[in-house]
């Protein structure tokens, strides 16, 4: 006998229990990314099906999920954080749709953990609070050693950082599992992580929250070959890393079914969006 279609949240792993106290899913939205959760009605394993391979990171898209999108003409610098959507298709809501990032980038080496990203002292912020959700922001990247890193990512004193791509090695994401950390990510400015691989619940957690776009690289070198400061550009829709300042590229790997749920805003606005589950004026 069929076992009975799990809800989204039982997909997703975002049930209030294990949330805990420091993400209450009833409260108001965050400004944008973080969905908050109501009474889910039950999936069909198709669309449930549909919702988990979205947040689950490929290591090997095949030629379906890379078939030819709506192009539309915007390149969206990635500071403009707080003006989602942002893409043309966000706005009229098509999907999906291809984009392209500009701005300045920080680099990072290997094994950047999650601790480094936001310390656990700071997880007593609530990110569906909008003025504690800029506070997140403010502090991200604190826990890295200022002696290799002496540039911060967020001058201190301030709420978003000036670096709109962040550029890592292997690994990146490791450590405890915090959704905290792509969000304050997010909420300092940042759109897009460009690393040679990821910890898997960093993807899942980037995807889950819409917050920023977890992007593998094809091929090892970026991480060493850009410096912070660099202006590069983020081009979803050909795959790749232009870095402005050597005249380098670098290709990326598909972000693949993942894409249209990130541009959503997470997965539950991905999930209202495709008629998943209710809409919230429903």
């Amino acid at each position: 006998m069929a076992s009975p279609p799990k809800p989204v949240a039982a997909i997703c792993n975002l049930t209030e229990e294990a949330a805990g106290p420091n993400l209450p899913l009833h409260s108001p939205p965050p400004p944008h990314g973080l969905a908050t959760m109501t009474a889910a009605p039950l999936l069909s394993l198709t669309d449930a099906a549909t919702v988990a391979a979205a947040v689950a990171p490929s290591r090997a898209p095949t030629r379906a999920r890379t078939q030819a999108t709506p192009r539309f003409p915007a390149a969206v610098s990635l500071r403009c954080r707080r003006a989602r959507p942002l893409t043309a298709a966000a706005a009229t809501g098509a999907s999906p749709s291809s984009a392209a990032f500009h701005g300045e980038c920080y680099v990072v080496g290997d094994n950047i953990d999650t601790d480094q990203i936001i310390p656990a002292e700071h997880l007593t912020l609530v990110p569906s609070k909008p003025d504690e959700y800029r506070k997140l922001g403010s502090f991200a990247f604190v826990g890295l050693p200022t002696a290799a890193y002496p540039v911060p990512f967020v001058v201190p004193g301030e709420e978003s950082s000036r670096y709109a791509v962040i550029i890592g090695g292997a690994n990146f994401g490791c450590g405890s599992s915090r959704e905290h950390a792509p969000v304050a990510l997010g909420a300092a400015g940042a759109r897009a992580v460009v690393a040679e691989g990821y910890a898997r619940i960093f993807f899942r957690n980037s995807v889950a929250t819409g917050e920023v776009y977890p992007l593998e690289l094809a091929d090892s070198g970026a991480s060493k070959e850009c410096k912070t400061g660099d202006v590069v550009t983020v081009d979803l829709d050909s795959s790749v890393l232009i870095n402005h300042t050597s005249g380098k590229q670098y290709k990326l790997k598909p972000i693949g079914d993942a894409g249209p749920v990130i541009e959503a805003g997470g997965i539950f606005a991905y999930a209202r969006k495709t008629g998943m589950i209710a809409s919230k004026s429903a």
